[in-house]
Formats: structure tokens, sequence, C-alpha cells
């Protein structure tokens, strides 16, 4: 071989610079070492992640980012669907006359249905219930049509026979005025009522009284809406009518 000159030398200890095809290789090789990792990492992630719908995923994925929504709680149903509840030292009652031809007339206390549709214990005329005040328990309850036959006499017999410490609560289901008598309208204007000499043909009226014992002046007691055939709803039959409120129980 003889003497190595200069220019043999650098070749001897100079790397081959890497062509093309070896740059490529080593873009595949990179690539699969890439896309194995990728999978195992995506397995380990099935492993440590719970099973949950593909939907829910991608709504939850979605979602990150917006605002959340608050969401008011749903209003808490009060005795008798009052808006406020009643303090618990007192008695919660609502009453609603007849509207139209199709509403009918309710007498609710305690939130419990005293008189209503649902029980089948109304009809044209007055309805009247009556509460034992000390007890809260329902005594009594009666409809007295005023239409048609004499049924003034027995209501006003029922009113007075309502022993003391009695709450009593009256509507009107349709007319309650035709064959209203003067002794039963004085038997009601004694309880405290200042409408019912001003009852007309299917008015509505609703009216809560009490014998024995004074109802606090704060508590409405007395509504009345006449029919109107050019301005209520119901074609000549007034609109219903309420009142509600909270009745202080007897103190122990």
């Amino acid at each position: 071989w003889g003497p190595l000159s200069g220019s043999r030398w650098a070749c001897w200890f100079t790397r081959p610079k890497p062509t093309a095809n070896t740059t490529c290789l080593l873009k595949v090789v990179f690539l699969v070492f890439a896309s194995l990792c990728a999978w195992y990492l995506g397995y380990l992630l099935a492993e440590l992640i719970p099973d949950a719908p593909l939907s829910s995923a991608a709504y939850s994925i979605h979602s990150i980012g917006e605002r959340p929504v608050l969401k008011a709680p749903v209003p808490k149903r009060q005795k008798c669907d009052h808006w406020t509840p009643c303090p618990s030292d007192t008695y919660a009652y609502r009453l609603l006359s007849r509207g139209g031809r199709n509403k009918y007339a309710k007498i609710c206390f305690e939130d419990k249905l005293l008189m209503g549709e649902q029980l089948g214990n109304v009809a044209t005329g007055i309805n009247i219930a009556i509460v034992n005040y000390v007890t809260g328990n329902v005594t009594a309850t009666r409809r007295f049509d005023m239409y048609e036959g004499d049924n003034s006499g027995p209501m006003t017999k029922f009113i007075q026979s309502a022993p003391p410490k009695s709450l009593l609560f009256m509507v009107t289901y349709d007319d309650g005025s035709t064959r209203l008598n003067n002794d039963a309208k004085n038997a009601i204007e004694a309880l405290g009522s200042k409408e019912i000499r001003n009852m007309k043909f299917r008015s509505s009226w609703v009216f809560v009284a009490a014998k024995g014992l004074e109802l606090p002046s704060e508590i409405q007691r007395e509504k009345i809406n006449h029919s109107d055939t050019k301005n209520n709803r119901y074609s000549g039959w007034p609109a219903e009518i309420q009142i509600e409120g909270c009745i202080p129980k007897e103190p122990s």
C-alpha cells in the first residue's frame, strides 16, 4: 500500500455524510416509534378512565369553555297553593268562587280541600264549610241552592247552628241571590259581611267569618264580583274571584 498521503488520511478519519435514503429511513423509524408510543398511551388511558358513552364524552369536550347555566330552584309548594308560606302558628285558607260555566268553586283549609269539584260537594248557590277553630278540623259542609227551591231557611239554621269558636267559609257557585231571603242575609251580615246585600244574579262572592271569636282586621275576609255582559270574559258570567290568608291559631 505504501505510505498514506494527506488526502488519504482525511478520507480515513472523515465520516461519510448521510444520503437521502438514510434520512428517509430514519423518518420512517421515528414515525413507527411515535405511533407505538401513542398507541401504548391510548391503551393506558383506556384502562384508567371508566367506560362512558361516546356521545357523553363528545358533549363533555364540547361543553368545556361554556359558561355554566345557573338554574333557579323550583319554588316550594305552599299550603292551599299560597304564594308565600303562612307562619307555623296560623291556619292557611284559600277560597275560590266559580268562574264561567266550567270553573268550579273551591274551599281549601290547611292544604285540605273541604269543598270542590274533586269531592263532588259543590253546587249551584252558596256553599259553606264550618271548621273548629281550636282543632282545625272540619265539622260540616253544606250546599244551598239559591235558584230553585226554598233553601234560605235551612241555610240560616245551618249558619246559626255553628258552635262557638267556629270558622265559616262561604263561596258562590253560579247564582246565589235569586232566593236569598232577608233572614239569611241578616244571619250572614251578623257574621261581619259587608257585601251580602249587594249580591246580584250570578255574582261571584267569597266570605270568611268567625263565630265566638274576633278575626284580625288585616285578614282579607270578603270579595265580590258582579255579572256584566259587556265586560266579563265569560259572556255574562263573572270571572272567578279568590281570597287567601293566614288565621292565627288559638294560643296554647
